[in-house]
C-alpha cells in the first residue's frame, strides 16, 4: 500500500474541487440560459396567453364582455347609422355604452 504525502493529498483534493467547481459553472450556465429564456417578452406572453384560455373565469368574462360590446356597437349602428352630427355620435356612444353594460350584467346574472 502507497502512502500519501501531504503534498499528494492535497493536490488530489485540488483537482476534486476544480472538477466540482467546473461541473457546478455549467450547471450554472445551463440554469441561466433557461431562466434567460423564460423571461422572453413573448415567451410571457404565451404563457400569459395560455393562462387566459385555460381559466374558465376568464373565458365566461371574455365571452360575456364580447357579447356586450358586439350587442353594443350593433344596436349602435342599428339605432344611429352613420352620422356625422356630433350630439348624435356622443349620444350613440352613451347609448352603446349602457346597452353594452346592461347586456353584460344579465348574461353575468343568467350564470
Amino acid at each position: 500500500m502507497k502512502k500519501f504525502n501531504a503534498t499528494e493529498t492535497l493536490s488530489q483534493n485540488i483537482q476534486l474541487l476544480e472538477q466540482k467547481k467546473a461541473k457546478e459553472l455549467q450547471s450554472l450556465q445551463q440554469q441561466y440560459l433557461v431562466l434567460h429564456e423564460s423571461v422572453k417578452p413573448l415567451k410571457l406572453m404565451k404563457s400569459a396567453l395560455k393562462i387566459m384560455t385555460t381559466s374558465p373565469e376568464i373565458k365566461h368574462n371574455i365571452l360575456n364582455t364580447a357579447i356586450g360590446l358586439s350587442t353594443g356597437y350593433i344596436s349602435k349602428k342599428l339605432l344611429l347609422g352613420s352620422t356625422h352630427n356630433p350630439l348624435k355620435r356622443v349620444l350613440g356612444n352613451v347609448f352603446q355604452f349602457v346597452v353594452t353594460n346592461v347586456v353584460s350584467k344579465r348574461i353575468d346574472n343568467r350564470n
